[in-house]
């Protein structure tokens, strides 16, 4: 199979570079500068044991690509928010031997939070869910970072809206070839369900910089349980936090990274890097929906989708909100 990781960004980019090194055919999808230094110098991948570049095929969209083939798998990397236009430019794009790709080809979304799911069986048939546990960094354009090892990343794998099949397991054993662990589960939006509650500190980690202090820590906890509430309310299930410790146990343990500055997650990175738009809206902002659809408060979770939409737009740096004011927001939004 070959794989087309559309959104070669820091996860895109790991999965696309490792599944290279391990001999998989691979094309990376990208725009702007990143696609430029992908295309004069390849991909630059920096991980424990060491840097690696990679000269792959390096495209703006499926034009270059003529027909795409029948074994082609698309990996869709992009942030959430920006899922609608690669899945319309995506969909449409003819296939060898006839019909499109939204009609015959996998499409793999390589996300955080549930909604790239939802939107993509609008367009496409065959579509496989990801539980993303790959701590990742994409440290300047043409070059991505991960520090995990013995293994890259733990990636939950199976059909939405749930099921297994062969397709899903060729893609798993690929991915077993390339340094990750991919678990392919029947109930794979158990698994996502329980990451976005996880995911639901990132604008914390944004706004303020950090989620390891106590006053953050004390805020999560205070955010999760509206999320916890939320998808109890609307008969949700996910996976417990035993479940998950027990599935990731050691296999994936952060060193740093020669020429690497420590940074934060998805979230952080999108103000870190100013680029105008953060992931709120489908973290946060989805416990917000299903809390609204179920008659449950979720004022903390709005205060944070609220507060990051605004950093994004204004293009504020990334952890210039002391953790007081922060809380001191929180407490507010709790008593309104």
């Amino acid at each position: 199979m070959r794989y087309i990781i559309i959104g070669a960004g820091a996860v895109g980019g790991t999965v696309g570079g490792r599944l290279a090194q391990a001999g998989r055919e691979v094309v990376l999808v990208a725009r702007g500068k990143h696609l430029t230094e992908l295309d004069a110098h390849g991909l630059r991948l920096r991980v424990p044991e060491g840097e690696s570049t990679y000269r792959l095929p390096a495209v703006d969209g499926p034009g270059p690509l003529g027909e795409l083939r029948a074994d082609d798998v698309l990996v869709l990397g992009v942030k959430t928010q920006d899922t609608v236009a690669a899945l319309d430019t995506w969909a449409g794009a003819p296939v060898a031997g006839g019909g499109t790709a939204g009609e015959r080809l996998p499409l793999v979304c390589l996300q955080n939070g549930v909604e790239g799911g939802r939107l993509a069986l609008r367009r496409f048939r065959h579509v496989y869910g990801v539980c993303v546990w790959l701590p990742s960094t994409f440290v300047e354009p043409g070059v991505v970072s991960a520090a995990g090892t013995p293994l890259t990343g733990i990636l939950h794998l199976g059909r939405l809206p749930h099921g297994t099949d062969d397709t899903a397991r060729r893609i798993a054993a690929d991915l077993a070839d390339a340094r990750f662990e991919a678990p392919v589960v029947e109930d794979v939006a158990r698994w996502q369900y329980a990451k976005l509650l996880a995911n639901l500190s990132n604008a914390i980690e944004a706004l303020t910089g950090t989620r390891d202090t106590e006053a953050a820590q004390a805020l999560f906890t205070r955010v999760r349980a509206e999320g916890k509430a939320v998808l109890d309310a609307a008969g949700i299930a996910c996976t417990s936090d035993a479940e998950q410790r027990a599935a990731r146990g050691d296999k994936v343990t952060l060193v740093p990274l020669d020429g690497t500055p420590r940074g934060g997650g998805s979230s952080w990175q999108s103000l870190a890097r100013g680029t105008g738009t953060i992931e709120a809206d489908y973290l946060n902002g989805e416990i917000v929906l299903l809390g609204r659809l179920h008659g449950v408060p979720t004022p903390l979770n709005e205060m944070l989708q609220r507060l990051a939409n605004r950093f994004a737009r204004e293009q504020r740096a990334a952890g210039s909100l002391p953790v007081e004011e922060l809380v001191r927001r929180a407490d507010e939004a709790a008593r309104a």
